[in-house]
């Protein structure tokens, strides 16, 4: 029977001409049929069906394996193609797919824009990196001003410059806290001079006050030498309260004194229009409210140190201010020569 279903002739040999699908009979194994009778060419025909597999394209002949063991165990299933087959087809798909990624590659160069280059980085990209770069500073800067880490700690070898020393020392020296820098740039104040003329160290505390307060007002030197004789004479240097004003010893004050309600060092009196009673309590207040009475006494710089005092206090003795005069001297001269 031919490929076409049409059954081999009967009336001619066993041995058709250029038919690859008929064997000689004296290749064909011999069969047998019933009753020992030799097979006539009836059996040579069912021999010929018999060699027909079904396939799901129609019936095909199960031809001779001609190509080894390797491609028995495709025969075995007749729609299975052979080893030489699946290798031409596997090369053949991946020659296809590597002509399908060169297309990928070539429309996405193109797609690039001009000058960035190729494999050039997104700006996504580089915006990534660089906060990366100063976490990674900042994470270093923060480990090495972090006295309870060790230098063996870092996780560099021995002999090369580790992580932490490196992104330290590519930071700028900014650990500094801004009150230690300030406290650096503030002028250093010249120290108290130790007390001279005799006076005590709270004598001294009152007589700085009143030169600090006529240097800041703008006072020349003799303004300050006839403002700390006076207070001399007035209240010998102390921030004396009345113990006619009980209201003055609210205060702190340094002693008390009995002339009428007159306090302070300058023994102003509130009654008289210097100012309030804590006012006048205040070393500072009362020395700007002597030297603004003294500034308005025309001349005052060319007067004797008690003709000038006694314009400012009206005074019952008038002549007791120029014995302080030497002593208010050396003290003003101690403080404007420690810089005051």
């Amino acid at each position: 029977m031919r490929d076409d279903g049409i059954l081999d002739d009967q009336r001619g040999s066993d041995t058709a001409v250029g038919r690859p699908d008929v064997s000689p009979s004296s290749e064909r194994p011999p069969t047998t049929i019933a009753g020992g009778a030799r097979p006539g060419r009836l059996r040579t025909s069912l021999t010929s069906l018999a060699g027909l597999v079904p396939t799901p394209s129609g019936w095909r002949r199960n031809l001779p394996i001609l190509n080894g063991p390797a491609d028995r165990s495709a025969a075995g299933d007749p729609d299975r193609v052979g080893p030489r087959r699946g290798r031409r087809a596997g090369v053949a798909v991946a020659a296809g797919v590597v002509c399908c990624l060169g297309l990928a590659a070539l429309a996405q160069a193109r797609e690039e824009p001009a000058g960035t280059g190729r494999g050039a980085p997104a700006a996504a990209d580089v915006d990534l990196a660089r906060r990366a770069a100063a976490e990674a500073a900042s994470r270093s800067l923060d480990r090495a001003s972090d006295p309870t880490l060790a230098p063996s700690a870092s996780p560099g070898a021995a002999g090369s410059p580790t992580p932490t020393a490196t992104s330290a020392a590519s930071v700028p020296s900014a650990t500094a806290s801004p009150s230690a820098s300030r406290k650096r740039a503030a002028p250093k104040r010249p120290a108290d001079p130790a007390p001279v003329a005799g006076l005590t160290r709270a004598q001294m505390a009152n007589a700085k006050v009143i030169v600090r307060t006529g240097r800041e007002l703008g006072f020349p030197r003799r303004g300050l030498v006839i403002a700390v004789a006076t207070a001399m004479q007035e209240s010998n240097l102390y921030n004396v309260a009345s113990g006619v004003l009980p209201e003055s010893q609210e205060y702190p004050h340094q002693g008390i004194g009995w002339d009428h309600d007159s306090v302070g060092l300058f023994q102003q009196r509130a009654s008289s229009g210097w100012g309030e009673v804590g006012q006048l309590m205040d070393p500072a207040f009362a020395t700007r409210q002597f030297l603004a009475a003294l500034a308005e006494i025309p001349g005052w710089e060319d007067l004797p140190l008690t003709v000038a005092a006694q314009s400012v206090q009206i005074s019952a003795y008038p002549d007791l201010y120029a014995q302080h005069e030497w002593r208010a001297a050396e003290v003003v001269d101690a403080f404007l020569t420690a810089g005051m």
